[in-house]
């Protein structure tokens, strides 16, 4: 799953103009048949040559390859590392942070990987900063995904960094997956799953994604669903792996990078629509979410051609 995940998401990213974003390529040790854990392999003709092209190298999860007693990289993994220029950036999923620690490449640097793994990898590798309950980090050029599908939040954030909320949005509805999962949330960890039996809180994310520019409490999406603030919050962080607080912020945070690259709205108006109230409250947001302003964001992911706000 985890290496068709790398093909399925970047390879559906395409330009307004339908130009694909990305050339995606897979690479072996050994070209020819690669053995999976399921009843069949996977044919891959190209070798590690491929490596001193890319300008991003995904390393997927191999348990039999990576996870091993030995806290250091050795023979052809690390030569084939070494054809990586310098400056291309990097990323894994799930286990494949197992080959970035041992070739020294996460020391004193975020990081995470499957939470079943967290034990061993801390035990391998101490420098590193493992944070095992995180779906994804990003510090930069370097980035972990925690396990399965969480890497498939992990190529939807470095499109939506690449070019924009609106070609991974729409990455993301031709996959059939949300948007938007933020790489602080959870790992849903040695969680129960809800009883079907339960209401769920579907309903209400549902609702409150059409009304974001209405001052949402959590009373008021407590009551839509009938239940104490108590039990909602805590049945909603169950299904989502965050607060209600937190969500609606980032899905706030999204409806306005979507507005900022779509429309030459005012930023004033797109405080307002995406429920943030004010700009200053937009830009706060903005600043901490990624780094930036608005008027930024919009020149990066708008070009020059967008018209110029009076706020940023």
């Amino acid at each position: 799953m985890e290496l068709g995940i790398v093909h399925r998401l970047f390879g559906q990213a395409v330009s307004a103009g339908g130009d694909k974003l990305y050339e995606v390529v897979t690479c072996t040790l050994s070209p020819g048949e690669i053995r999976t854990d399921a009843d069949f392999g996977v044919t891959v003709s190209t070798g590690v040559d491929a490596l001193s092209e890319a300008d991003t190298v995904v390393i997927p999860a191999s348990t039999e390859d990576y996870e091993s007693t030995d806290a250091q990289l050795s023979g052809p993994l690390t030569e084939a590392l070494a054809r990586i220029r310098p400056g291309t950036r990097l990323a894994s999923i799930c286990t494949g942070s197992f080959v970035l620690a041992a070739a020294g490449l996460l020391d004193g640097r975020p990081a995470t990987t499957h939470w079943k793994s967290a034990e061993q990898f801390q035990a391998l590798f101490p420098l590193v900063e493992l944070d095992p309950d995180v779906l994804y980090t990003d510090d930069g050029d370097i980035l972990t995904a925690a396990g399965v599908a969480s890497g498939i939040d992990l190529c939807l954030h470095m499109i939506r960094c690449d070019h924009g909320s609106s070609v991974a949005n729409a990455v993301a509805r031709t996959t059939m997956v949300p948007p938007h999962r933020d790489g602080g949330q959870a790992q849903f960890i040695q969680r129960p799953v809800p009883d079907a039996r339960q209401l769920s809180t579907a309903a209400v994310r549902a609702w409150a994604l059409e009304h974001l520019d209405r001052p949402l409490t959590l009373c008021d999406l407590a009551a839509r669903e009938s239940m104490s603030k108590r039990t909602f919050t805590r049945r909603f962080r169950d299904e989502v792996g965050v607060s209600p607080g937190q969500w609606l912020a980032q899905q706030r945070v999204e409806r306005a990078r979507e507005l900022l690259e779509k429309t030459d709205l005012a930023v004033d108006r797109i405080a307002e629509d995406a429920g943030f109230g004010t700009a200053a409250s937009l830009r706060q947001h903005l600043q901490t979410s990624l780094g930036v302003s608005p008027s930024a964001y919009r020149r990066t992911f708008r070009g020059p051609a967008a018209s110029p706000s009076p706020a940023n």
